[in-house]
């Protein structure tokens, strides 16, 4: 581990990123120089994998991101629990229904994938979604599968010292078992869908291997008549490595030698701290059901020691919520994940809602209207981060979002305004022509003239208007003029419109359509059409949103929707005219 390069970053103006690279530099100088920095990440592929869950890929891979960028070498193990036991059928998941709880208690990757998928079993399925989705975000990792760590006896060694060392496991979990956690104030209420969310690997309420008739034993085999994990350890002779055991579903027993054995692992409670000695890991995060006395963290702490390691250094991450959507839990239907917040938002702004926070601070991922707003943040941060008044740690998170140690993602190279794109993706309902004729005129100066170059974000766009908001909240333009309105209007609205239609022309354009909607409720009131709000009374204010109000009606039948200055650019100038009675 030689580094090229460190960082000049002063404590005041290092992000959290920075503090955690710091940090783990440190200690892996200590606990092995010279050799790789090691961070890790468990995912368990139980169901859909979901944004709370790659919080724990988000934290390593940014602190790993930052070690890499100082010239060290770096490996980031994404551990995959496919060998976890298959403990329940999740709702809503297409192509399963009540029959898949027949395999509840198998391996994952002995469990069927959904109806219908190309992958062979169920872990693959839903590891292949994640994949792809950590590919998109630019995530460098090393996978390890479980099933094949264990199936191919790569820790051998390991489980026949931890039977040898059952009683000094089961001295350490006992100290555990009767406390209970003492009462905490939280800040929001916390239910059951919160807490899985949370929970990194899905594994953590497996049992501990502790109730068994014959003493303690941290092994579970997986039967070998039915393949669950529902089997009771009777005997195991520490000489000869025999083990007995019976399962309690289908009452058969068999006895085996650990030495040859590949068909079990151990409980997860040892399996974790094992599996930290065995990798060497430096740094992993953990969810905030482990800050609890007994949690599968806190107990491996201890249990680690045995295998000659020590725990990883890492912070324990909080809760990632979703904005306009049901509650995260990976055991109810409809869970975002990683591959759905792609289908609506570029990489960079995913990568970025992770790194500015730090990982004890919770956030929310917008699938509603609340996203057209963090891409106005996100868009007006970059603005500053161009002309230099960006401050450090805003520039540090931008920096990790637009790209890694191996370079920048692929960026949309003309990035109009997401709400924009999304006003125009409403109107046209994705008519190519249409889009492109509308983005044209947005700035006649410099008109957009291929849709590629405002692409991937005017997709994301679409899908997010196509998949996300509600039909009743959709744009409808009106095919003929609302007669019976046009005809009911007072002087004042037909003034007003009048002096629309008669500045379109020269004002077609975004910034120009603007300028004239808002100026129109001016120049009626006797103001100059470009008077700033300071100089005006508040009744403008009022007028304008009376006009605003009327020109929806007569155009959309509503008193609300996309900006008017793309409203209008989308209706077209002669069918603008047309709907106002020209």
């Amino acid at each position: 581990m030689v580094a090229q390069s460190t960082s000049t970053e002063t404590a005041e103006n290092a992000d959290w990123v920075s503090r955690y690279a710091d940090d783990v530099i440190a200690e892996s100088e200590r606990r092995a120089p010279g050799k790789p920095v090691v961070v890790a990440s468990g995912l368990s592929p139980s169901g859909p994998i979901h944004l709370g869950n790659l919080r724990e890929v988000m934290t390593p891979h940014l602190v790993a991101d930052e070690i890499r960028r100082r010239g060290y070498t770096v490996r980031h193990l994404i551990s995959w629990d496919d060998f976890d036991r298959y403990r329940k059928v999740p709702n809503g998941v297409p192509g399963t229904d009540a029959s898949w709880a027949e395999h509840i208690g198998k391996p994952l990757t002995s469990v069927p994938a959904p109806a219908g998928s190309a992958y062979p079993n169920w872990a693959e399925h839903f590891k292949a979604a994640m994949v792809e989705a950590l590919a998109d975000l630019g995530v460098e990792f090393d996978g390890i599968s479980q099933t094949e760590q264990y199936q191919a006896g790569t820790y051998r060694e390991q489980i026949l010292h931890a039977m040898k060392h059952r009683g000094d496991i089961d001295a350490i979990l006992d100290q555990y078992r009767t406390k209970k956690a003492p009462a905490k104030k939280q800040q929001k209420a916390v239910d059951e869908a919160e807490l899985e969310a949370a929970e990194g690997s899905g594994a953590a309420s497996e049992d501990d291997g502790s109730g068994g008739a014959g003493g303690y034993y941290p092994y579970k085999p997986f039967c070998g008549e039915c393949g669950k994990d529902l089997t009771t350890v009777t005997s195991y002779d520490d000489e000869t490595t025999e083990l007995s055991y019976t399962c309690t579903l289908d009452g058969f027993t068999e006895t085996v030698r650990l030495t040859e054995f590949n068909r079990g692992k151990l409980v997860w409670k040892v399996d974790w701290p094992m599996r930290w000695a065995f990798e060497g890991v430096i740094f992993e995060p953990s969810g905030v059901d482990h800050s609890s006395p007994g949690s599968s963290f806190q107990v491996g702490g201890q249990i680690v020691e045995l295998f000659g390691g020590k725990q990883p250094i890492g912070p324990m991450y909080a809760f990632v919520g979703i904005s306009g959507m049901a509650k995260m839990s990976s055991s109810k239907g409809g869970v975002p994940t990683p591959g759905d917040a792609l289908q609506i938002m570029e990489p960079q702004l995913l990568r970025w809602l992770y790194a500015r926070r730090r990982p004890n601070q919770s956030f929310k991922i917008a699938f509603d209207q609340e996203i057209q707003r963090l891409y106005d943040e996100w868009d007006k941060l970059g603005g500053k981060v161009a002309d230099g008044s960006v401050l450090p740690a805003d520039a540090a998170a931008y920096s990790r979002a637009v790209g890694t140690a191996a370079g920048e993602l692929p960026r949309t190279e003309r990035p109009l305004p997401y709400r924009t794109l999304a006003s125009v993706a409403d109107v046209t309902a994705g008519d190519t022509e249409q889009t492109l004729r509308i983005l044209s005129e947005l700035d006649p100066e410099n008109p957009v003239t291929d849709l590629a170059t405002v692409r991937p974000r005017l997709d994301k766009a679409e899908a997010w208007i196509t998949k996300y908001v509600p039909a009743e909240s959709r744009t409808i333009v009106r095919t003929e003029p609302d007669t019976e309105a046009l005809a009911a209007l007072d002087d004042a609205s037909r003034t007003s419109i009048a002096l629309l239609l008669e500045g379109l022309d020269d004002h077609w354009s975004l910034d120009g359509l603007t300028h004239l909607v808002y100026g129109v409720p001016k120049v009626q009131a006797g103001f100059p059409a470009d008077a700033t709000a300071k100089e005006l009374p508040q009744e403008i204010k009022t007028a304008q949103r009376s006009f605003f109000a009327l020109l929806y009606h007569l155009l959309v039948g509503r008193d609300t929707g996309p900006r008017l200055p793309t409203l209008l650019l989308a209706v077209g100038a002669d069918r603008v005219r047309k709907l106002l009675g020209a």
